[in-house]
């Protein structure tokens, strides 16, 4: 479990995010992503999002597979799948594979200028700090299409309350129903 206070970080581009670190051993982080990509499929969005790329990509349908060979867990949906080092990954020597790994997980949440919580997400970074993968959580300002809502849904906030819950112990926080709308910014 963690601390029930998040980190409070300043981003490059001026925004304010709330961090919740989460434990890097593979157990922890092959059920999380086992989690997320069964159970939540149908309304995140992942890829890496760092500073000129985002991409946003959702899953067509359920993974057929998730399995976990050599330090890596591949999320197989049928047509193409991705890996992530999650693990002791041998096969490329220990200096790889400590940069390969993940070494840092964490939930976020992104405030706005009002104060209020406008996103909200989980980030996988390796052992060289690189982003490995951003998942974005169902958001109540947005639609599955990432149209942007005329009145929020904060039932979209489900996926969030129940990781939290699972993967830190906390409960369901009323600052992330507090928001208006959502806008891009930065």
């Amino acid at each position: 479990m963690t601390t029930t206070e998040p980190e409070i970080v300043e981003t490059p581009g001026g925004g304010i995010q709330h961090v919740w670190v989460l434990p890097t051993d593979e157990t922890t982080l092959l059920d999380l992503i086992t989690t997320v990509f069964t159970d939540h499929w149908r309304q995140i969005n992942f890829g890496p999002i760092i500073e000129g790329a985002a991409w946003e990509v959702g899953a067509p349908c359920a993974p057929t597979a998730i399995t976990l060979n050599d330090g890596y867990a591949t999320v197989d949906f049928g047509a193409w799948h991705f890996h992530l080092c999650i693990g002791e990954h041998t096969a490329s020597g220990p200096e790889l594979g400590r940069i390969r790994r993940c070494s840092r997980a964490e939930f976020y949440r992104g405030i706005g200028s009002d104060g209020a919580p406008v996103s909200w997400g989980l980030r996988l970074f390796n052992g060289g700090n690189e982003q490995m993968m951003t998942v974005l959580l169902p958001n109540p300002f947005l639609t599955d299409g990432q149209g942007i809502r005329d009145v929020p849904d904060f039932t979209r906030l489900a996926a969030w309350d129940a990781l939290r819950s699972r993967f830190l112990g906390l409960p369901t926080d009323p600052l992330d129903r507090t928001g208006k709308g959502f806008a891009h910014t930065g």
